[in-house]
C-alpha cells in the first residue's frame, strides 16, 4: 500500500473524550472514528487488524473441527420469552418492533437463537457432538459507553456453542475450546491469563475468563505467586479472619455527629477501621432489599450477594427501600432494624465481621452508632456467608500462599452451560435407548474488537502503538527520507515490490512530507519493522532497519536489507511479538 493512497487520517491532538491509551492511539493513528455514543467506524488500518484477528480465530476453530455459521443480528422476542431472559437480561438489551408490532432484539448474545436453531435438526445421539460458531456483531446498550472499543455498544464477537449427549462430553468440548483459546491469544501476541470466573447472566457452573493483563483493565484478577491459582476477585472466596478474643463489653449507644462513612467514624472515635462493621445495602429486581455487613476495611462482593439471594439485576437500595425496613442511610445495621424474612428483606453478615469483638456499627439513628457490638451475641436471625472481596492482605484460597491483585481486560470466556438452555427451550435428542434427553451445552466467546484494544493497552509507548507482528495492520513500512531524490525512491520502490507491492504486507511512505512526520507516523501506527532509506544509501550503500517494539536499529547493505527484514519478521512471529 502506498501511504499517499492510504486512507489513514492521523491526528496530532488527543480527543478530549479518549481516556485510555488504546482509544487515544486508535483515533490518533486513523484506525477508527466515533460515529455515535459507543459506536465506531473502522478505517482501513483498523479493519486490517480486525481481519487478522478473525483469521487467527478462524484457523484455530477450523483446527478443532468446529463449523462456522452465520446467524441474524435481529432475534425474535419469542425465543427470549421462551428461555425466560427477555426481562432477566436487563436494560442493556436493545429492543425494537417491526411495522406489525412484532418484538425483536439486537442480539447481545446468541444462546437462544442457536438452541432453537438446532432443536429441530439434531435429533439423535449419533449426530453428537456438534460445535457451531460465528463471527458476528453484538449489541449492548451500555449505560456509560467508554474506553473506546473496550466498552462500546456495537462490537465484533466470535461466539461458539457446543452440543453434547452427556456431562462428560461437555467437559471434553470445554477443554478443546479452552486449549484453542489459549492458542488464539498466544498467536495474537497477548500477555494473558485464564482465570476462574462467575457465569453471570449466561448461566452455568463452570467458566474461565481469558484476561489480557493491563493497567487499564476494569477487572481485578487474583493471582497466587506460589501455586498459580488465578480467579476474578468476584470468584475468589477469602478465608474468614479470626479476631483476637476480648472480654465482652456491654453494647452502648454513642453520639457520632457527621460520621456518615467508615473513614469519618474511625477518625472520630480514634479506632482502626478493622474495629468497625460496615453496612452496604442492595436491591435485587426491585423486590428484595439486602443489608450486607462486612468489616469496615473490607468491600462487599455484590456478585456473591446476588448468587446467594438470587435474581437478575442488582443495584444500590434507595432511601425509600431502606426506610421501609427500619434502616437509616449512613447509620445502618441489623440492630433496631426489621427482622429479616429472607423473602423481601435479607441481612447477610460476612464471617470476618461476625468474628469481631466489641466493634462499632450503625444504630439506625442519624448521628449515632453502637459501640461494643459483638455480632455473634448481638446480631439476631442473620445469614452468615462470605460476601467480601478478597484483597492483597489475604492469602491464596487454594494453598495459603501470597497473592497479588492485577488488572485485566476480559478478551474471552468459556462456559459449561449444562442443560439450562436445552431444558428451557425444549431442545432434546434421542439417546441410545430412544429416550428424549436435553443437550449438554457449552458457550465460548471472544471479543475480537476488545482483543485489538487489549493489544494496544499492553504494547505501546509515548510515541504510539507497538503491534504484535501477527495482528499488525502492515508488517513493514519503507521510509524514503526524501521523495524528490530519484535514487532513494528507486531503491525504496524496489524494496516495496519485493515485499509484495500493493498486495503485500508493506507500506511505502511516498508522501511528500518531512522525514520527521513520516517517522512519527510510523511509530504512531506501530508498524513492527521500519526500513529507512536515507543519506547513508548514497554515501555507503546502506539502509537502516528499526524494530518498533524494542527500538533496536541496525545498518545493513541495501542488497541484504529485504532478507534481513524477513529474518526479523520470522523471529518476531516465532516469539509472538
Amino acid at each position: 500500500m502506498l501511504a499517499s493512497k492510504l486512507y489513514s487520517p492521523t491526528l496530532r491532538e488527543i480527543p478530549a473524550d479518549a481516556q485510555v491509551v488504546s482509544h487515544q492511539y486508535m483515533l490518533k493513528a486513523g484506525m477508527i472514528r466515533k460515529t455515535g455514543n459507543g459506536l465506531y467506524s473502522f478505517l482501513p488500518l483498523g479493519r486490517r487488524v480486525i481481519l487478522k484477528i478473525e483469521n487467527i480465530v478462524r484457523e484455530e476453530m477450523n483446527a478443532t473441527g468446529a463449523q462456522e455459521i452465520m446467524m441474524p443480528i435481529m432475534q425474535p422476542a419469542s425465543i427470549w420469552h421462551e428461555s425466560g431472559r427477555w426481562t432477566a437480561y436487563g436494560p442493556e438489551m436493545f429492543k425494537l418492533s417491526d411495522r406489525h408490532g412484532n418484538e425483536y432484539c439486537l442480539g447481545p448474545t446468541h444462546e437462544e437463537l442457536i438452541t432453537t436453531l438446532v432443536r429441530n435438526e439434531l435429533r439423535s445421539y449419533k449426530q453428537l457432538p456438534v460445535n457451531l460458531w460465528q463471527m458476528q456483531n453484538k449489541y449492548r446498550d451500555e449505560i456509560r459507553p467508554r474506553f473506546g472499543l473496550m466498552r462500546s455498544r456495537e462490537f465484533v464477537m466470535k461466539d461458539d456453542y457446543s452440543f453434547d449427549a452427556d456431562e462428560e462430553g461437555m467437559h471434553a468440548s470445554y477443554q478443546v475450546m479452552y486449549d484453542a483459546y489459549t492458542k488464539i491469544f498466544t498467536r495474537c501476541g497477548l500477555n494473558f491469563k485464564p482465570v476462574l470466573a462467575d457465569s453471570g447472566q449466561i448461566g452455568g457452573k463452570h467458566t474461565h475468563e481469558f484476561m489480557a493483563l493491563a493497567a487499564a483493565g476494569e477487572a481485578d484478577v487474583v493471582n497466587c505467586m506460589k501455586c498459580g491459582f488465578a480467579a476474578n476477585v468476584e470468584k475468589a472466596n477469602p478465608d474468614p479472619i479470626v479476631a483476637p478474643e476480648e472480654d465482652l463489653q456491654d453494647m452502648e449507644l454513642i453520639e457520632t455527629p457527621h460520621c456518615d462513612t467508615i473513614e469519618e467514624l474511625a477518625a472520630f472515635l480514634q479506632i482502626p477501621q478493622e474495629k468497625t462493621i460496615k453496612a452496604v445495602a442492595f436491591n435485587i429486581d426491585g423486590k428484595k432489599t439486602v443489608l450486607c455487613m462486612v468489616r469496615g476495611d473490607h468491600e462487599v462482593n455484590d456478585v456473591a450477594v446476588q448468587n446467594l439471594v438470587g435474581g437478575d439485576e442488582i443495584g444500590p437500595a434507595t432511601e425509600e427501600e431502606l426506610k421501609a425496613h427500619g434502616l437509616v442511610p449512613g447509620y445502618m445495621s441489623p440492630l433496631t432494624a426489621d427482622e429479616p424474612d429472607n423473602e423481601t428483606f435479607f441481612v447477610i453478615v460476612d464471617p470476618t465481621a461476625m468474628n469481631l469483638y466489641n466493634g462499632v456499627t450503625g444504630a439506625n439513628k442519624a448521628g449515632y452508632h453502637y459501640k461494643n457490638v459483638t455480632p455473634k451475641r448481638d446480631f439476631k436471625n442473620v445469614t452468615v456467608a462470605t460476601i467480601r472481596l478478597i484483597d492483597e492482605r489475604d492469602t491464596c484460597p487454594e494453598c495459603g500462599g501470597k497473592i497479588e491483585i492485577v488488572h485485566g481486560i476480559e478478551v474471552g470466556q468459556v462456559f459449561e452451560l449444562g442443560t439450562k438452555y436445552a431444558e428451557s427451550l425444549h431442545a432434546t435428542f434421542l439417546d441410545k435407548d430412544g429416550k428424549a434427553r436435553p443437550f449438554y451445552m457449552g458457550c465460548y466467546g471472544i471479543g475480537v474488537t476488545r482483543t485489538m484494544a487489549a493489544a494496544i493497552e499492553q504494547f505501546h509507548d509515548d510515541h504510539g502503538i507497538m503491534w504484535p507482528v501477527n495482528i499488525a495492520p502492515y508488517e513493514v513500512v519503507v521510509l524514503p527520507v526524501n521523495t524528490k531524490d530519484e535514487e532513494l525512491m528507486a531503491v525504496a520502490n524496489d524494496f516495496y515490490d519485493q515485499f509484495g507491492g500493493d498486495y503485500g504486507e508493506a507500506v511505502l511512505d511516498d508522501r511528500k512530507e518531512r522525514a520527521g512526520v513520516k517517522f512519527n507516523d510510523a511509530d504512531l501506527i506501530g508498524y513492527p519493522v521500519q526500513l529507512v532509506v536515507g543519506k547513508d544509501l548514497k554515501a555507503n550503500g546502506n539502509v537502516e532497519i528499526k524494530i518498533r517494539r524494542t527500538g533496536e536499529k541496525e545498518v545493513v547493505p541495501k542488497e541484504k536489507a529485504v532478507e534481513r527484514v524477513r529474518e526479523i519478521l520470522q523471529t518476531l512471529r516465532k516469539e509472538n511479538k
